[in-house]
């Protein structure tokens, strides 16, 4: 199965992520990027993205990336940096990994709201992605 395919197959399976929409546009080694609409739900009570849904975002390409290089993967840690209100029709997250080894990843993201096919970043996230074992097995197997 090719990379992409296989990753949009892991984003599918996520409810979380089917319910607002989020769409696995780019997933190759060492990088990934996901889209999401930006709807009425998806907002705070001034219009603006809820900064939840970034750090979803976030979490997310964050952790695609860093899997993309390990395999079997979780979030061990995330910071998130929210730099200007998320406004217009799309956001896109962009991730890469900075370094990795055998079981963890340091990757960055940045998140740009794109209005009037104009793109703006509106926050910048690092985390770290650990490699786990499978349920009942070892990360060996």
């Amino acid at each position: 199965m090719e990379m992409l395919e296989h990753g949009r197959a892991v984003l599918a399976a996520q409810p979380f992520s089917q319910l607002v929409g989020a769409e696995l546009t780019r997933f190759a080694p060492g990088e990934a990027e996901i889209a999401l609409a930006i709807t009425p739900s998806l907002k705070q009570q001034d219009g603006f993205v809820h900064g939840g849904v970034l750090a979803f975002l976030a979490d997310n390409a964050l952790t695609f990336a860093g899997g993309s290089v390990l395999m079997g993967v979780l979030t061990s840690e995330l910071k998130i940096n929210y730099l200007r209100p998320g406004v217009g029709e799309r956001l896109i997250a962009r991730a890469t990994v900075l370094s990795h080894g055998r079981s963890q990843a340091v990757c960055r993201c940045e998140i740009f709201a794109l209005s009037d096919g104009v793109e703006k970043l509106c926050a910048a996230a690092q985390g770290t992605i650990a490699k786990v074992s499978p349920p009942g097995g070892n990360s060996d197997a």
